[in-house]
């Protein structure tokens, strides 16, 4: 059935599997397709899955990238987006999904199961570009290179002539389709939380791996945000730990830092402590670090330093390890002389030396007056 859609009318979303290196390793990604019905302006993005943070995030990405809202968008039903259909062809959406519909005022429209043709653009679209961008093969760095080029080269085949207005391109028809789009507004914040407890080890589980938090929160519980590409962990209304996100299997990604207060107690898990195996620390810290391990009793002595990193900041500490290093004075007490340096307040002195107090009389000594006050104290005996 031949379909008419009015400029600003409505979005269509797929997603694909394609092959790509990343890194040298070549792997499987998943591509969010996107396609505007009235000006067939493409938009695609990749990503490792397609959970529900990675759904969020595609189409914040998407909208950003057309920079406004259409009225509806023409999905599937995965479970990502819908979570029911019933009998009567009922849709019940994922809370998370409908809360990012409900945020841009978009109205979501599920297609009917095996009726590929009600989304038949972004149907198009996937094999299309699959014979474009995917074949052969594209390698990158890693998946933010990837997405980078993916970007342009939709705005390259948007200079492809219009299918139904073929004396226009379909930029040209998507900047008056662009009018009708309504404002962008704030982007929606794409995230799927879930409540955690802190191991006794400062480490909260997201999928197959771990990422720490300050050691003062072990074993209690906190809310932790998964994003498309950090993890993001918050306890009341503070943000207590950010990690990149890593979608590896069965591994720890610690945050040195977060450690830093336990070495107090336990100095000597500076040397073979998981979290501080390679830790790059800024060069003079590292030059210091190195010269205090040397000795005897050198673990204590940069323990205290961290320590005072954790109540003055790393900068401070940073700039007074920097002079210390430039005047090879590497002794714990010659830093912290140089740290309260940097944090004492500086006094600025008056500029103008007349609105100093003056005196308008003279002082005179007269010891006898301290006579007078002997004898007077004679008399009262």
């Amino acid at each position: 059935m031949p379909l008419h859609f009015a400029a600003g009318d409505a979005l269509q979303f797929d997603w694909s599997e394609e092959r790509v290196v990343l890194g040298g390793v070549e792997q499987k990604v998943k591509v969010a397709h996107f396609r505007l019905c009235h000006s067939r302006k493409p938009f695609v993005i990749a990503y490792p899955g397609e959970a529900q943070e990675m759904v969020l995030d595609a189409f914040v990405q998407a909208l950003s990238f057309y920079g406004g809202v259409p009225r509806r968008v023409i999905i599937d039903n995965p479970k990502t987006m819908v979570t029911y259909v019933s009998r009567s062809k009922e849709r019940i959406f994922h809370p998370r999904f409908l809360a990012l519909m409900n945020h841009y005022v978009m109205e979501p429209v599920a297609c009917t199961p095996a009726a590929g043709w009600e989304k038949g653009q972004v149907e198009n679209q996937v094999q299309f570009l699959r014979g474009r961008l995917f074949v052969p093969e594209p390698a990158f760095d890693d998946l933010e290179a990837l997405n980078a080029w993916l970007r342009l080269r939709c705005e390259d085949l948007a200079e492809r002539p219009h299918p139904e207005q073929q004396d226009r391109t379909i930029t040209e028809v998507f900047e008056d389709e662009r009018a009708e789009l309504r404002p962008l507004g704030r982007a929606f914040d794409g995230y799927v939380e879930k409540t955690v407890r802190v191991r006794s080890t400062c480490l909260v589980q997201y999928a197959s791996n771990r990422y720490s938090v300050p050691s003062r929160f072990a074993g209690h519980h906190v809310s932790l945000r998964a994003y498309a590409g950090r993890i993001v962990v918050v306890s009341g209304q503070d943000v207590i730990a950010e990690h990149r996100r890593h979608f590896t299997r069965n591994i720890s990604y610690f945050e040195p830092w977060h450690y830093v207060p336990l070495l107090d107690r336990k100095p000597g898990a500076l040397r073979n402590g998981a979290p501080f195996v390679g830790w790059e620390l800024p060069e003079a810290m590292h030059r210091i670090r190195e010269h205090y391990m040397a000795g005897k009793g050198g673990d204590r002595e940069f323990v205290d330093l961290l320590l005072l990193a954790q109540d003055h900041g790393i900068e401070v500490v940073e700039t007074a390890c920097n002079l210390a290093v430039a005047q090879n004075t590497l002794r714990l007490p010659a830093i912290i002389n140089l740290i309260n340096q940097l944090v004492e307040p500086v006094i600025t002195p008056l500029s103008d030396a007349c609105a100093y107090p003056q005196l308008t009389l003279r002082p005179e000594a007269d010891c006898k007056r301290y006579e007078t006050l002997c004898s007077a104290e004679e008399v009262a005996v």
